[in-house]
Order: C-alpha cells, then structure tokens, then sequence
C-alpha cells in the first residue's frame, strides 16, 4: 500500500493524529489557547517513539502530515502559547489509537475523541460527549441543537437545495427535546448561504463546516 505523504515514522501514530489535531482545532473553530490531551492504550505506550505527541499539537497549530514544522511542533506551539498537558486515559472499548482532545480558545470550548485506524486514516466517535461517526475524508457538517420535530428534515432539505449530497447522517441526542449533534459528511462543501440558512434556525446552538482532512 502507497501510504499517506507525511513526515514519519508511523501513518497511524503520526499522519492519523495529526488529522486528530486537525479536525480537533476545526471543532473549536479557533486557534486553540489550552489543550488536554488523553492518550489511550497504543497511543499512550508508544507514542513518543512514534512521534504521536509532536503530530496531535502539529494538527491542534493547523499544520498538515506532510509539514516540515512537524518536528518542531512543541517550539511552534510555544511561539504562539499554547498551553499543552498530556495524560495517559483509558477511554475503555475504543481502538487502541485513540485520543481525548479537551480544547479552549476565542471563548469557546470543545472535546474530541478521534482514533487512528491506520493509513493515515481516522474516526471521530465524541464530540462533546455526544456520539459520532465520520472520518474527515470528506466535508462534514456539524451541528449543536436543541431537539426539535422536523429539524433534520429542515437540514437536509436545505442541503439539497443546495445541490450537495449526503454521504452519512448520524444524530444523537441527550433526551427528546434536550442537546442534540447532528453530523453529516457531505460529497462537496456547503456554500456560504446554505451554512448562513441553516445556522438562522432558532434551535441551532453551534454550527461547524469541517473541511476534509485526508484525500
């Protein structure tokens, strides 16, 4: 197999947690300010030796695999202040290369739990504690939401009028009526006006338009 274009040694310990960072600092929607990061399992015992640690705060800065600065993540971070803790979790029947990503920044917050599942590639399971299944592979909306009948027939309607189509659509929710997080990986990006229309909606605590972070 021709792996990912990166820097090395590892497509699972070090491209895929760089794209863990990436789609990380794509939750936030900011440049972070503080992170916490949990490594579980694989991650946390062979991480350092692969690399895993620089790769997680490359992508938290926005750097992809294949950047030079990689390396140098720990000094880059430093010249922008980002605060960075590392911890060894057990985030107990994941894949064995997977991190919790607690983030702060622009006065907001988020929290991610990504695996890296090899190849380079990933699979985000939590967002702010709310389930989740999608891979970065292709744009993905995502939404915070207070249930409502409808809201999903709302979304996807005006996904369509858009002429976008819908790859995978999972909801969770915390009770009928309470918090709710809708992603939805798409074949191409929203436009401007779609993500302006559906973010109007009344029920709609947070909208993210994640870009894709592996080809």
């Amino acid at each position: 197999m021709i792996g990912p274009v990166m820097i090395g040694p590892s497509s699972s310990h070090t491209a895929g947690a760089c794209r863990i960072g990436l789609i990380a600092r794509s939750v936030l929607g900011h440049a972070p300010s503080t992170a916490r990061i949990g490594l579980h399992a694989s991650f946390a015992k062979t991480g350092r030796g692969h690399g895993t640690h620089l790769a997680l705060v490359a992508g938290l800065l926005g750097f992809q695999p294949d950047d030079p600065r990689l390396p140098r993540a720990f000094e880059e971070a430093q010249g922008v202040n980002l605060a960075i803790e590392f911890q060894d979790v057990n985030l107990g029947d994941v894949h064995p290369n997977t991190a919790r990503i607690d983030l702060i920044g622009g006065g907001s917050d988020a929290s991610v739990i990504a695996s890296s599942t090899g190849g380079g590639a990933i699979h985000v399971v939590r967002v702010d504690g709310f389930k989740t299944d999608f891979t970065g592979a292709s744009p993905t909306l995502l939404l915070r939401y207070q249930d409502a009948v409808g809201m999903i027939a709302r979304v996807a309607t005006l996904i369509a009028e858009d002429g976008v189509n819908i790859a995978t659509l999972v909801c969770t929710r915390e009770k009928r009526g309470g918090s709710a997080m809708l992603s939805i990986e798409l074949d191409t990006r929203l436009s401007d006006h779609a993500i302006r229309s559906i973010a109007h909606a009344p029920e709609i605590r947070w909208l993210r338009m994640l870009p894709k972070v592996m080809d």
